[in-house]
């Protein structure tokens, strides 16, 4: 049986000079492992076996002085010459029941793994642990079949959670100061979590690798700053009477605390979501420049991505932005608005997932669907005709949420919302809803608000926002003085005010209108 292992930080090497450069590879790992890497694999695929062997020796040395073990890649006659702990097998090398009657039963073995099947196939045969990935697209690895992300991950958790318990497992493929604690925590299967990561180019191309390694272990040992859900007894309860007396007291911070909304939204909805964030007040800013988010998301409130206009510069704003907010532990919301319209918005929802994490996703059926990974042709905006039943709806977010660690909602005639765990339906709002510009949008802005303000209930936090602003709306449509569109929005922003400052005064008879149901899915 092989020795106990530490996974937590496991450094494979690059020697190419596009990574390493005209450094010395020793040096960098001996660097690497100062600043505590606790599994190191040597990794060259194209110099000659003299030259492996001679440097694995090299390594070998330096491994063993911090009592780190040594494993090669693919080369299993280097491993034997070397002596060092064990090797690191793809799905092309070597099979692993030839790799352990050659290495003995003491040997690290560990396998590449994608897929359900992979993985299984290798916990059968006897591996020591699995190297799972590709997580994110990496320049280093240009021959990866696929990339399975944190929910192909955590799928592969789930389905080796059993005959899998003893096999250790790490995540490769991209992974940096950035995407690391997002990596662990949403990957993490109910019953079966990542034992570490494995990282290239976030060390061995750093300028220190000692302080590289220094920090990423740091973030490994830290929960994730976003990771801040402390449900009380009754906030657990699947009970929505309960939840719905708890909602005043979130919308009555909000007009304590003034929280800033940063809406990186489409041109359209700029000025209808800032007046909607003044009237529930909050305090709104419009601004799709990235880099201003370094120093907004340290401010105390939240982002809302708005994916309503999609541009390759546009894109990059978002992402940049939204990795700021994820370091800084502040909230943010996704609307991945008309996400399965065209080609380049589904990619784009694609790349937005793998790049940060999102407190909350709000859309219609069609982009909720879209995210989850169903292909669903939307036309425009809209969500289109509804293909699936209330119980349907009612488990999509359910397990999109408990996919992704975080709050789903799905807005329609009837709204879901669901946080992995609890799933209620929302009946409340009105159809004048649907015959405005940039209503679902700003939704979103009022949400974000809510989750300024609690932090510890996302979906509470989400209830409070879709309650305020379909019940304001419910009120606005009933007044003698609308008689459609044109003339619903100024009275819905003035009903939205009016649900504040009753709120904010004590009095929120207004929620006597709330129409909350759990939902069993």
């Amino acid at each position: 049986m092989a020795p106990a292992v530490d996974y937590s930080l496991y450094l494979v090497t690059d020697s190419s000079p596009a990574i390493l450069g005209d450094r010395d590879l020793i040096e960098v790992v001996e660097a690497a492992l100062q600043g505590g890497v606790t599994l190191v694999q040597y990794r060259d695929k194209v110099s000659d076996t003299a030259v492996l062997v001679s440097t694995a020796r090299r390594l070998h040395l330096v491994a063993r002085k911090y009592n780190v073990p040594l494993l090669i890649n693919d080369r299993i006659d280097v491993a034997l010459a070397v002596g060092c702990e064990g090797v690191h097998i793809g799905q092309d090398d070597l099979d692993l029941p030839s790799a352990r009657r050659l290495l003995g039963e003491k040997a690290i073995i560990g396998v590449t793994v994608s897929t359900i099947e992979e993985a299984q196939l290798a916990c059968r045969d006897g591996a020591d642990y699995l190297g799972i990935g590709t997580m994110f697209a990496t320049a280093t690895k240009t021959n990866t079949k696929d990339i399975i992300g944190t929910a192909g991950t955590k799928e592969i958790l789930g389905a080796i959670a059993e005959d899998g318990a003893n096999v250790r497992t790490v995540s490769i493929g991209g992974i940096n100061v950035s995407t690391v604690q997002r990596v662990l925590y949403q990957s993490s299967a109910p019953k079966k979590q990542l034992d570490g990561v494995a990282v290239v180019s976030a060390i061995i191309a750093a300028k220190d690798p000692k302080r590289a390694a220094e920090e990423i272990m740091n973030l490994i040992r830290t929960p994730p700053p976003f990771a801040t859900t402390l449900l009380s007894d009754t906030e657990k309860a699947n009970d929505p009477g309960k939840l719905v007396s708890l909602v005043p007291a979130t919308m009555k911070a909000i007009a304590e605390k003034n929280p800033l909304s940063h809406n990186m939204t489409n041109l359209v909805v700029q000025n209808f979501a800032a007046n909607v964030a003044l009237a529930v007040g909050g305090s709104p800013i419009m601004s799709n420049y990235g880099e201003e988010a370094v120093d907004l998301c340290r401010l105390g409130g939240s982002l809302v991505i708005n994916m309503g206009t999609v541009t390759a510069e546009g894109l990059q704003n978002y992402v940049q932005a939204l990795k700021a907010y994820n370091l800084e532990g502040a909230p943010v919301v996704f609307d991945p608005v008309g996400a399965g319209a065209t080609s380049v918005r589904r990619s784009a929802v694609k790349t937005l997932l793998a790049a940060g994490y999102f407190d909350v996703i709000k859309g219609n059926e069609g982009e909720i669907r879209t995210v989850f990974g169903s292909l669903v042709q939307q036309k425009g905006v809209d969500s289109g005709a509804s293909t699936l039943n209330n119980a349907e709806k009612g488990k999509l977010v359910k397990e999109l949420a408990a996919r992704e660690r975080n709050v789903v909602v799905m807005t329609g005639k009837i709204d879901f919302l669901s946080d992995g765990k609890r799933t209620f339906a929302v009946s409340n709002g009105h159809e004048l809803l649907g015959r405005i510009t940039g209503s679902g949008c700003v939704l979103g802005t009022i949400i974000s608000l809510a989750l300024a303000v609690n932090r510890g209930d996302k979906l509470l936090a989400a209830l409070s926002g879709i309650l305020h602003y379909e019940i304001a709306a419910e009120i606005a449509s009933a007044r003698e003085d609308v008689r459609g569109p044109g003339t619903f929005v100024p009275a819905l922003l003035d009903e939205l005010y009016n649900v504040h400052k009753s709120t904010s005064q004590g009095d929120w008879k207004w929620l006597e209108r709330a129409r909350v149901e759990a939902i069993d899915s």
